[in-house]
């Protein structure tokens, strides 16, 4: 290996981003963690102004600038950066004039504002999350107990009953124990350990489809797919997955078919995509699946956004609030995390799955 080769990989892996300009403040390099922050292409960008990525940055210009003419390193911290799709950033960036680096005059690091908040947020919803079923798991074991003896003496109060017409109301009472015992076993959820095993990503996301596509028959909800097919095999256990996607999209369903929605069709997009250089909780992962499911309904009330994973919670009336917190609980099993962005008329919850979960590294979150 190249020491520019070892270099490149180097700078490749680290977690901060990195951009190198020449004298015209042109991009002659860029790695991957600022790819990723910027939401751009390092082949699209590459020798393109550093103007025309960050807009409206006329004083962050000028200062870049003067440390070039110069041949003085500054650092901006909290600074507010707006990018050519129309994101804006908070950024930590530091600038750093370089001395006999051919072609290379200025070193710009970029750290965003939000790399350790989101991680301690992660870390502090999974913590919560499993707190909470191992709660829900406790309370539930201790409700199938006394069930079961409902169940036993209503059946043998059946077969004392002198009145056969009398059995109606111990059926009642069988019917439901039988329901609630049901009800139970999905809060505590499957104690099944997940079998690993390498799969494509895209199988899962078929399967679900042709099961809502059969679940929702001709009621005009439309399913798109934008996969991404260079995104490599994952390690993950294939009926699980399944069931967890499709809890999501079930939801999705159930919001479009809500008297909220005003749209004419109801629109599904599974969108896939890889992800470089991604954190989930305190872990780096170098590569990760990204799973987008996307839908045009009325949107998550604000004040569910929170809880939303947690056990028992439901914007529907009718709903047991148990598909996403069941749904992130397999997600978690796979080391990866659920996302959600909600406004009306746009739904977002996104799946982030590492491809080399063992190749992952712990990251300080300050």
């Amino acid at each position: 290996m190249t020491l520019d080769s070892l270099q490149k990989r180097l700078l490749d892996n680290l977690t901060t981003g990195v951009i190198a300009l020449d004298d015209q403040l042109r991009l002659c390099y860029i790695n991957l963690a600022a790819e990723s922050l910027l939401a751009v292409s390092g082949r699209q960008v590459m020798g393109a102004a550093l103007e025309d990525l960050l807009v409206d940055s006329e004083q962050d210009m000028e200062d870049i600038g003067s440390a070039l003419r110069k041949g003085s390193s500054f650092t901006k911290r909290k600074t507010e950066i707006h990018l050519v799709h129309g994101k804006s950033l908070t950024v930590d960036y530091t600038i750093t004039p370089l001395t006999d680096f051919p072609g290379a005059s200025l070193l710009m690091e970029l750290q965003g504002m939000n790399h350790a908040e989101r991680i301690s947020r992660e870390e502090a919803m999974i913590s919560t999350h499993e707190t909470t079923r191992e709660l829900v798991r406790g309370l539930a074991h201790e409700i199938k107990n006394p069930l079961g003896g409902i169940r036993g003496a209503a059946q043998l109060l059946a077969s004392e009953l002198p009145d056969s017409e009398l059995t109606d109301y111990t059926n009642v009472i069988i019917e439901e124990a039988d329901r609630l015992r049901k009800l139970v076993d999905r809060l505590m959820g499957s104690g099944k350990l997940p079998e690993m095993h390498d799969l494509n990503i895209h199988q899962v996301l078929e399967r679900v489809r042709s099961l809502i596509d059969a679940q929702t028959g001709n009621q005009g909800i439309i399913i798109e797919r934008n996969y991404d097919p260079s995104i490599p095999s994952i390690h993950g256990d294939f009926e699980q997955l399944i069931q967890a996607v499709l809890n999501i999209v079930s939801n999705a369903v159930e919001a479009l078919q809500s008297p909220h929605v005003h749209q004419r069709a109801g629109r599904i997009t599974l969108k896939s995509r890889v992800m470089r250089n991604v954190t989930i909780g305190s872990h780096f992962h170098r590569l990760a699946a990204r799973v987008d499911i996307l839908d045009n309904g009325p949107g998550i009330p604000p004040e569910l956004m929170d809880t939303l994973f947690y056990p028992m919670i439901s914007g529907r009336a009718e709903g047991t609030g148990l598909g996403l917190s069941i749904a992130h609980a397999i997600i978690n099993q796979h080391r990866g995390i659920i996302e959600c962005k909600s406004e009306p008329g746009r739904t977002c919850f996104s799946i982030i799955i590492p491809v080399h979960a063992e190749n992952d590294t712990r990251v300080a979150a300050s």
